[in-house]
C-alpha cells in the first residue's frame, strides 16, 4: 500500500515540479510528467532484480569505468598528441563500453565468487587444489553421502546447484506421498551435510535456462568449474562419461565396500521368491545383494545352502547367480 501511495506522489510531483522548475507551460508540464514514468519504470526493473545481481552490476561498471580512466590516464603519459587526441575523440564511446563490460562480467561471474576460497594460486607438484564435486538429487535422496562423511572417508567442497535444490523443494512440494516423503528425506540430508564439519557445502546459482534436462545442466556445470558429479544415477554416469566429465557413482562405493564372494565357495540363503527364468529362486543378502538360485524355485520360503556359480556387477548394483549344493 505504501509504495503505491509514492508511485502516485511521484507521478503528481513529477509535473508540478517541471511547471515550477523547467518551464511554466505545457513543455515543463511533459518533461515533469516523463521523468515521473522514466523514475516509475527504472523502479519496476530494479525490483524484479535480485539484491546481489544489482550490486555486482553496479560494482562491476564502476570498475570498468575506473579501467577506462587508467587508459585514459596511461595514453596520456605517453606524450603521445595523436593518440591523445584520437582518445579524447572517443573518450565517452571507450568509458561507456568498459562500464558495460565491467558490468556484464561482474553479473556472469558472480555466482562464481563463493569458489574464490578454493586455493587457485596453488603452485607446485605439493600443492594440490582443493576438488569440487556436485551433488545431484539422486544423490542427496539417497542419503549414503551423510553417512560416507560422517565417517570422515569424504572431505571436500560439495556444491548443490541452485537449480538441484528447486528440483528438491518441487519433490517435497508434490501431491504425491511417496515423492513429497522422498523430497523432504533429501532437504533432511541437506540440513546433516551442513552440519557435518569434514565438508563444506556450497549453494551454486549458476544456471543454464536454455536447458531443460537437470543431468545436462549438471555436465555443464562440473565442465565450466571443472568439478566431479556425485550422483546414484547410472544414466546420467553413462551420459557424463561420453561427455569426459568424471562421475562418483554412490552405488559403485558401495559395491566395492560389499564383502567379496568368489565362484565356488558355499554360502546359506533364504529363497524368498521365484526369479524370471524357470525354476530360479531368489534371495538377498544382509545388504541387499540379489542372488539367483537355479533350480531353487522348489526351495522359496526356505533357507538352503548353494554353491557361487558366478557373479556379475554393474553400477547398478551385484548379483550372485548359485546353484543348490
Amino acid at each position: 500500500m505504501l509504495t503505491w501511495i509514492l508511485r502516485i506522489l511521484v507521478i503528481l510531483a513529477g509535473p508540478i515540479v517541471g511547471y515550477f522548475q523547467v518551464s511554466s507551460d505545457a513543455q515543463g508540464i511533459l518533461i515533469g510528467t516523463t521523468v515521473a514514468v522514466l523514475i516509475l519504470f527504472i523502479e519496476v526493473i530494479i525490483e524484479r532484480i535480485p539484491l546481489d545481481t544489482l550490486i555486482a552490476g553496479i560494482l562491476g561498471a564502476v570498475i570498468g569505468l575506473i579501467a577506462a580512466k587508467v587508459l585514459d590516464y596511461t595514453i596520456y603519459l605517453m606524450e603521445n598528441p595523436k593518440l591523445y587526441e584520437l582518445m579524447r575523440t572517443y573518450s565517452l564511446l571507450i568509458k561507456i563500453s568498459f562500464a558495460y563490460l565491467g558490468l556484464v562480467i561482474a553479473v556472469r561471474k558472480k555466482s562464481e565468487l563463493s569458489l574464490l576460497d578454493r586455493d587457485i594460486f596453488a603452485r607446485g607438484p605439493t600443492k594440490k587444489v582443493q576438488e569440487l564435486k556436485i551433488l545431484d538429487t539422486s544423490a542427496i535422496i539417497d542419503g549414503r553421502i551423510a553417512d560416507i562423511c560422517d565417517t570422515k572417508f569424504l572431505s571436500a567442497t560439495l556444491i548443490v546447484p541452485r537449480f538441484v535444490l528447486k528440483e528438491l523443494q518441487d519433490i517435497a512440494d508434490s501431491s504425491d506421498p511417496i515423492k513429497r516423503a522422498r523430497g523432504r528425506r533429501g532437504l533432511e540430508i541437506l540440513s546433516r551435510l551442513q552440519e557435518c564439519p569434514e565438508v563444506n557445502i556450497k549453494i551454486f546459482d549458476k544456471d543454464y535456462p536454455e536447458v531443460k534436462e537437470t543431468d545436462l545442466k549438471l555436465i555443464n556445470l562440473a565442465k565450466d568449474i571443472q568439478a566431479r558429479i556425485l550422483t546414484t544415477d547410472f544414466n546420467l554416469n553413462k551420459v557424463a562419461g561420453i561427455e569426459g566429465v568424471t562421475v562418483l557413482n554412490v552405488n559403485d562405493l558401495s559395491n566395492a565396500l560389499k564383502p567379496v564372494v568368489l565362484p565356488g565357495e558355499p554360502m546359506s540363503i533364504f529363497v524368498v521368491k521365484e526369479g524370471k527364468e524357470r525354476d530360479q529362486g531368489i534371495g538377498y543378502l544382509d545388504d541387499g545383494t540379489m542372488v539367483v538360485v537355479e533350480e531353487g524355485r522348489r526351495y522359496i520360503g526356505k533357507k538352503i545352502d548353494v554353491l557361487v556359480t558366478s557373479i556379475i556387477q554393474t553400477s547398478a548394483g551385484r548379483m550372485i547367480f548359485t546353484r543348490p549344493v
